[in-house]
């Protein structure tokens, strides 16, 4: 059953969502659309928050967020978004399960039209600077699923990762290639190029709001073409694929 409301009105959360009914689990998978700052707290925080509140007024046990593994090194209004609702959901005295996902497939598909089509791929930098365990939806689903009934994955925070060995964006190129029967020209983009937009526009920004935004959303893009998605070692100082979790069946 599918019901519509307003997630940014409690009221609506229980009277359109909940409609009075008792329930036992929730399973949060609210994310900002675009992760700028306005968006991050009003859907990554306190959209959470209202859904909580409401949820355990329901008789709500037990949660299960879908959160994301960047918030191990926050740097973006939209992890630090996050981050404060994981504190308040370990706080609330409910069973929990906070799942944080390496890279979806979807997010690294973005290239695939463009170089079907005899265009390059991509790549920042050398193409080899950052790494994933991408995982698909369906074993993300099956996933938190099974957090409802697993007690290993109660109270604690997830990191997880889709089968195999952890891949670049080279890798990624190297696939395509092997698909198409073809060699895939890589055409490299300098790291250097992207934090000097991102400076660039953070500065303008302090007198033109709109490009506050524009500045925050190169900030996103120049972090996920300079980190990993696996599970950083603060001790050592590095990003670790041994140590990040690998589930489901399905690789890209």
């Amino acid at each position: 059953m599918l019901r519509w409301g307003d997630l940014s009105d409690p009221a609506s959360i229980a009277r359109d969502g909940l409609c009075g009914e008792r329930f036992d689990v929730l399973v949060s998978c609210l994310a900002s659309r675009t992760g700028v700052p306005a968006d991050a707290w009003a859907i990554d925080h306190l959209a959470n928050l209202h859904v909580l509140r409401a949820a355990r007024a329901a008789g709500v046990s037990q949660v299960v967020l879908l959160s994301a593994i960047c918030v191990q090194k926050p740097r973006l209004a939209f992890q630090h978004a996050k981050l404060a609702f994981e504190r308040v959901l370990v706080d609330s005295g409910l069973t929990y399960s906070i799942v944080r996902p390496t890279a979806y497939f979807k997010s690294l598909s973005g290239q695939v039209a463009r170089v079907g089509q005899g265009r390059p791929f991509l790549v920042f930098g050398d193409g080899a600077l950052t790494a994933c365990k991408p995982i698909s939806d369906a074993d993300l689903a099956q996933y938190l699923a099974d957090c409802l009934h697993d007690p290993r994955r109660h109270n604690r925070i997830l990191p997880i990762g889709g089968p195999g060995p952890a891949i670049t964006p080279l890798d990624q190129a190297a696939a395509l290639a092997r698909l198409l029967g073809r060699p895939v020209p890589v055409r490299q983009v300098p790291v250097a190029l992207l934090r000097t937009i991102a400076g660039g526009l953070g500065l303008a920004g302090r007198l033109l709001p709109a490009l506050a935004v524009k500045a925050e959303l190169a900030r996103i893009g120049c972090y996920y073409a300079t980190e990993s998605m696996l599970v950083f070692d603060a001790q050592r100082g590095c990003y670790d694929a041994d140590a990040t979790p690998s589930t489901g069946t399905q690789t890209l």
